[in-house]
Parts: C-alpha cells; sequence; structure tokens
C-alpha cells in the first residue's frame, strides 16, 4: 500500500523537475554566455566594423557603382583591390572572395562572402563532413571547409607570398562571414602551419575575425590558436551554437519553430563535461566577440556592449530559444550593430580625453593582458582534461606546435606525436629548472667563500 501511495508522489517530483529544468531553458538568453566575460577595448574591437563592410562588398559586382553599399559605403578604394573571383572562378570549390589591398590601415585583407542559399555547391562544402572525419595539428576541423581553404591558398599563394613580401609592416588577415568564416578560419590555420609558402612570414602578422563564424575546429584547436583567429557573434546567433554534424543547420534552418527547439532541448540534457571530452565535437573558433543588444523581458534594444574572452567551458555550448536566431546571423545586422558599439566605445573615449602616450600604454597593456588570457586559457583546458591539450612553456621553448603535424598524418600518430611533444616538454622545463638551480646555489657559495677570505 505504502508503495502505490509513493508512485505518484514520485511522478509529481520528476514532473516538477522537468517543468523547472524547462523553465530554466527557456529563460537563458544570450547574456548569459557572456556575463562573465570583460568588455573589449576600441581598440582592438576597431577592425571588426571595417571588415564587415569589405565582406558586403564581396556581393557586388562593380565596386564602382555599388547596389547595396551600406550608410557611408563599404570604405574600399576600388584602385586598391587586387583581384576578385566569383563561382565561375572557384568552380564551386570555394565561395567567392576579394583580395584587397589596404594601404591606409597598413592590412592585405582575404575576404570570403558568405552562404547563398542558391548555390549546390555551398552546400556540399558545408556538409562534407562527420565526426573525425579530418585531423589536422593534433585537433579536428571541419573538412570541406579545410578543402576550399586549401584551394583558396594554392589559388592565390603566388600573390599573397608577393604581397606579403613587398609590404613587410602590413598584417595579412582573412576574414568572412558564415560559410565564408570556417573558410577563413582555416586559411589562417593552414597558413600558420605552413608559413614557408608565404615567405615564412611571422606569426604575429596574421589575423582572422570569423564573423557569424561556423563550428570548424575541435576545442584544443580553438583555444590554440586564440592569438590568431577571432569570432564575432550578435546575440542570439544561431551558427556558432548549433552543434556539429552541420546537416542539422539546414533542419533548424527550413523548420525552426520544431526542430530548433529539439535540437535545444537535446544539447541541454547534454552533459558540459561529456561536451568538452568529446575530442570530434568541433566550436566556434578563437577568441570570441560577443555583441549583447537585448535584455530579457524588455522590449527594443540597448547600446550594445562587447564582451570578449577566450572561454574553453561554456563556449557558446547551447542554442538560444530566441525569435532572433536567425535574423542575428545576418551580415547588415552584425555591421550595423558592430558599428554601433565601436561609435560607443569611441564616444567615451573622446570624453575621457586620453592623451597619445597613455593610448600607447594602454595598447601595450591589453597586448600583455590578451597573452596572459590566451596563456590561461590553455592551461584551463588541461585542468578540464580536453583532449590533445597541452600547457605552454614557462620559458616559451614549445609555444608553438611542430610543424609537421598536419593532415597527411593518421589519427593514430597525430595522437602520439602530439602526447610525445607534451612529454617533451615537460623534461625539457624540469632540466632547466634543475639546472637554473645548480647555477643558483654554486653562485651563493663562490658568493659566501670570497665574503669568508
Amino acid at each position: 500500500m505504502s508503495i502505490l501511495c509513493g508512485v505518484p508522489l514520485l511522478e509529481c517530483v520528476y514532473c516538477l523537475a522537468c517543468a523547472r529544468w524547462a523553465w530554466k531553458r527557456c529563460l537563458h538568453t544570450a547574456g548569459h554566455d557572456s556575463e562573465t566575460w570583460g568588455l573589449a577595448t576600441a581598440e582592438e574591437f576597431e577592425p571588426i566594423p571595417r571588415l564587415c563592410r569589405y565582406i558586403l562588398a564581396v556581393y557586388e559586382d562593380d565596386l564602382r557603382q555599388p547596389l547595396w553599399e551600406p550608410p557611408g559605403g563599404y570604405g574600399i578604394k576600388p584602385d586598391w583591390l587586387i583581384l576578385r573571383r566569383t563561382y565561375e572562378d572557384t568552380h564551386g570549390r570555394a565561395p567567392p572572395y576579394i583580395l584587397y589591398l589596404d594601404h591606409d590601415h597598413a592590412d592585405i585583407v582575404l575576404a570570403v562572402r558568405g552562404l547563398n542559399l542558391a548555390r549546390e555547391s555551398d552546400y556540399a562544402v558545408l556538409l562534407d563532413n562527420k565526426l573525425g572525419k579530418r585531423k589536422i595539428d593534433g585537433g579536428y576541423v571541419h573538412n570541406g571547409l579545410l578543402k576550399a581553404a586549401g584551394w583558396v591558398l594554392d589559388a592565390e599563394c603566388d600573390i599573397l607570398k608577393e604581397l606579403v613580401e613587398k609590404y613587410p609592416n602590413y598584417t595579412l588577415t582573412f576574414t568572412g562571414h558564415s560559410l565564408g568564416s570556417g573558410v577563413a578560419a582555416m586559411l589562417a590555420l593552414v597558413v600558420v602551419l605552413h608559413h614557408d609558402k608565404l615567405g615564412n612570414i611571422d606569426r604575429r602578422r596574421i589575423r582572422c575575425y570569423a564573423v557569424a563564424p561556423a563550428r570548424c575546429m575541435s576545442l584544443n584547436l580553438a583555444v590554440r590558436y586564440a592569438d590568431v583567429i577571432n569570432s564575432v557573434v550578435l546575440q542570439d546567433d544561431f551558427l556558432p551554437r548549433t552543434a556539429t554534424p552541420l546537416e542539422d543547420i539546414f533542419k533548424s534552418l527550413f523548420c525552426l519553430p520544431c526542430l530548433l527547439c529539439l535540437r535545444c532541448m537535446r544539447d541541454t540534457c547534454i552533459p558540459d563535461e561529456k561536451m568538452i571530452k568529446d575530442p570530434r565535437r568541433l566550436y566556434a573558433p578563437g577568441r570570441l566577440y560577443h555583441i549583447v543588444e537585448r535584455k530579457p523581458f524588455r522590449l527594443g534594444r540597448i547600446p550594445p556592449v562587447v564582451r570578449t574572452a577566450v572561454p574553453v567551458d561554456g563556449r557558446f555550448e547551447h542554442i538560444v530559444l530566441s525569435c532572433n536566431a536567425t535574423s542575428d546571423h545576418a551580415i547588415i545586422w552584425i555591421e550595423r550593430e558592430a558599428q554601433r558599439a565601436m561609435d560607443i566605445m569611441v564616444e567615451k573615449d573622446h570624453i575621457m580625453e586620453i592623451p597619445a602616450k597613455q593610448r600607447m600604454e594602454r595598447q601595450e597593456t591589453l597586448a600583455r593582458e590578451h597573452s596572459e588570457e590566451y596563456r590561461a586559457a590553455l592551461q584551463r583546458a588541461v585542468t578540464l582534461s580536453v583532449p590533445h591539450a597541452y600547457s605552454p612553456s614557462k620559458y616559451g621553448t614549445f609555444d608553438e606546435v611542430e610543424e609537421g603535424e598536419d593532415s597527411h598524418r593518421s589519427s593514430g600518430e597525430s595522437s602520439f606525436g602530439s602526447s610525445k611533444t607534451s612529454k617533451i616538454r615537460e623534461n625539457w622545463d624540469e632540466l632547466i629548472e634543475r639546472l637554473f638551480d645548480k647555477d643558483v646555489s654554486g653562485h651563493m657559495a663562490l658568493k659566501k667563500s670570497q665574503r669568508d677570505g
């Protein structure tokens, strides 16, 4: 009798628990993903609105007679445009892109357009992937995006090398939106690994800004390349939060009311520890910039705030149930809100009237803080037992993975090479510490004998 009486009680507890979970899930907003991150500064955020306009320029047939330019124009001088490639030029192996020599900002920019829903070749690139299909540099990447990036690099390698050598003080920037963001991120990764193809370009000259990024690399790579790759996400954008495999993106696009909700529920049920320890799971790459412009239970938009971090856990893991999940993915809205955020940052700087010397000191401090945050993220990845993650050397000896680890090695060889490199690094650090302690103790003994003599 007591057992029968207890069944309704257990059912009530179970229903209450489910209701509480569903309520918390519905209350989860995009602001929760970045609420603990720091605020971005005008100096680090400055390139993003400009690069968004460069990406928009790829959609134009003739930049001398533009049809869709945003307020203020694209900011591109047609005479500085080196080349533009269309679908006819790429034969569907990569999205259209432009190469622009930006003398005003000492930058060589390769901008890639986003997904074209009317092009089967773009679908083929995005759907050419299965979990664990392609491994490179000790981590997993999206196979189709990597192949597209390889095609672009092979096609433009000579002209990029010529520009990099001709303008040694210019940075090399890869940028793209949506599908193009994944291609740009893969380009940056491949160029860093094979920098000899572009005249041994220094890693510090290479940058990538992935706007509304696709999840294209495993967590260890996403953190390791955070000093090169930056991702920009507007509020509730669904793409950086859509779990792999990426076929679910199209299910979400064409049946949002049901399947997007089901994806959200399923992702929420998976523990974060299990997701982090899955070496094949792909993530949005690099350092993240999150533009927040709405708050829950508040009508209208607020002045946009940009938060930034190199997170390891809580890296846009869950889809946000929002009617703006797809509109926040549009490059037009991202450019508009990024420019608004930039204007607010600049206005605050003018109010503060920061002197030029102090501004330079702030830039140096910002670079130092980014470096420390980057190293802390690497250490955090090791603490959380992220597969193939390693901590940076205290002496800066093994900051970069050996160049020989690439996609031509098998997954077993890559795993062995990664663990072997970590063991060598640990032994090397221990040897350095012993030698250092020995030198210090010998030096102190010599000083004491001289003093006694």
